[in-house]
């Protein structure tokens, strides 16, 4: 039996362009021992399994090719978002991690997180955006990997890129566990272009960071 896949796609720009796909399935569609297959056969770099529950919550799990995490940034921000389409907005996300208190700001869908809710990433500085551009992915065979310049430092406006291999994710269009990681180790907020012009924004107040970012609708699939 084919099983049916929302796909939208998380920290697009103004007009809706780029951003990181993600597929939504319902969680009683697919066991959960079947579900980090799914994912991996469904190639996507994450993809979430959301059971609706009571007015104003719901809860999900997360998987990339490769692995399940407690906690991720687009899948967050892009299921909130699309719940909210389906006439479900919720206040409260639970992932492994934790409840997240989701915000809806007109265009924008914000998730509150902690920033060791997210994967170890190392983060390497560069001169500049040219640099940024340069990076092969083929040189990062292990790990997380973030590659950033500032493009203007005093307004926190900066380029980046990200490869996670032990994810199963060769190269990220758009990564907000890292723009959590990353916002925390700097302790300012964030205007991130990410990939080929993603676009995510981060806030930080007292050990919390919130996330938060544009999202589009793709063509649902089956599968």
């Amino acid at each position: 039996m084919a099983t049916d896949v929302s796909v939208v796609r998380v920290f697009t720009d103004a007009d809706g362009r780029f951003g990181n796909p993600l597929g939504i399935v319902a969680a009683d569609d697919v066991d959960e021992a079947d579900r980090q297959q799914f994912a991996t056969e469904l190639g996507f770099s994450e993809t979430v399994f959301v059971h609706r529950s009571e007015s104003g919550t719901a809860s999900a799990t997360i998987y990339t090719p490769a692995v399940e995490l407690p906690f991720a940034g687009h899948p967050t921000v892009g299921l909130s978002w699309w719940l909210r389409e389906q006439g479900h907005p919720v206040g409260v996300l639970t992932v492994p991690a934790a409840p997240l208190n989701i915000r809806y700001d007109g265009e924008h869908t914000w998730v509150r997180a902690r920033a060791d809710w997210t994967p170890q990433f190392t983060f390497h500085q560069v001169d500049d955006a040219a640099e940024v551009a340069a990076a092969d992915p083929s040189a990062y065979d292990s790990g997380h990997h973030y590659v950033w310049a500032w493009t203007d430092e005093e307004h926190g406006a900066l380029r980046s890129r990200m490869f996670a291999p032990m994810m199963g994710i060769a190269e990220d269009e758009a990564t907000g566990a890292a723009a959590v990681r990353l916002t925390g180790e700097l302790g300012r907020s964030l205007n991130i272009v990410q990939g080929a012009g993603s676009r995510l924004h981060t806030t930080v107040d007292d050990g919390w960071v919130e996330l938060g970012g544009r999202t589009a609708a793709d063509a649902s699939i089956s599968v």
